[in-house]
């Protein structure tokens, strides 16, 4: 039998749980249904967050760059500039 639970959460939250289960192609509680039945571990991350991860998988794919000493960045940049 089905009964009805009423849920308090952010409301940026509520988004994301409606965009991810129109993408499914199913209810907010059919999902909610799936994931608690199923015991999965499923966390709803905001969008900024999401945006962290993607930055720290791009500074791993990336090359690292050779520091140099300030001062031998100015005299490269005056050499550069006055040449």
């Amino acid at each position: 039998m089905k009964k009805k639970l009423t849920l308090t959460v952010q409301e940026d939250i509520i988004k994301y749980a409606k965009r991810k289960a129109k993408k499914k192609g199913i209810s907010v509680s059919k999902m909610f249904e799936k994931i608690i039945g199923n015991e999965e571990i499923s966390e709803i991350e905001t969008e900024q967050q999401r945006a962290a991860k993607r930055l720290l998988k791009t500074l791993k794919k990336a090359k690292s760059v050779k520091s140099l000493d300030d001062k031998k960045r100015i005299r490269e940049h005056v050499e550069r500039k006055f040449a």
